[in-house]
């Protein structure tokens, strides 16, 4: 049976205190998060019809930069994280569903801790630089949940990793593919009302006897030369 799961960042004291991991090998390590952007529909709508870009410009690339850095910068935010090499970092941000971004990040490193941390603080400070960069449209624009998708390395496995076959870039893109705006319907010819239909008809009978009545004296006149 396993051991119950304890508190790492507590000392025997009930003291705060950051985890030794002087004694552990250092092995490839890696962590995906997802952070999720609501907006209100309206603002949504514009944005999809800027292209995703504010006053204070692109929206996405400016996000992407912001979680970067942050991702480099856990340690001088959250206490007890230790400082990492980051060997790699990649962010995601696309559209899930008709009003949510999803930020997903996925980070890398080999050391003796995980990255889990960065790979969180990495989607949600991109999450709040999205949210500053368009407040000025809405101030209901509502961040979270922030969750872990995955990690590898350490102790254990969980879930999944942005790294493994490149899974940021496939969930992007199957996020794509389902939040498409619906097509437009085709317009359709407007048709005459009941009463114009029978007004028609008259009077194309009309002609038509018109027709057939200029056409017999010439009939007639052609009899009478013979």
């Amino acid at each position: 049976m396993s051991a119950e799961p304890t508190l790492t960042h507590i000392d025997r004291d009930g003291r705060p205190a950051m985890v030794d991991v002087s004694a552990k090998a250092a092995t490839a390590r890696e962590a995906t998060a997802r952070c999720r952007v609501t907006f209100p529909a309206a603002v949504a709508a514009q944005l999809r019809a800027s292209g995703l870009r504010s006053k204070k410009g692109a929206v996405i690339d400016t996000a992407i930069v912001a979680g970067t850095m942050a991702v480099k910068r856990t340690h001088e935010l959250i206490p007890f994280c230790h400082p990492l090499p980051i060997d790699g970092c990649r962010i995601a941000i696309d559209w899930d569903g008709e009003r949510s971004l999803a930020i997903d990040c996925a980070v890398r490193t080999v050391h003796r801790t995980g990255v889990e941390m960065e790979a969180l603080t990495g989607a949600t400070v991109a999450a709040l630089t999205v949210y500053d960069m368009c407040k000025a449209l809405s101030h209901a624009i509502v961040l979270g949940p922030a969750r872990l998708l995955g990690k590898r390395g350490g102790k254990r496995d969980f879930g999944r990793s942005g790294f493994d076959g490149d899974a940021t870039a496939a969930a992007a893109q199957s996020r794509r593919r389902t939040s498409k705006p619906a097509a437009a319907a085709a317009p359709v010819a407007a048709q005459p009302a009941a009463g114009e239909r029978a007004a028609r008809r008259p009077a194309a009978s009309q002609t038509s006897a018109a027709g057939s009545a200029a056409t017999k004296p010439v009939r007639a006149r052609r009899r009478g030369s013979a």
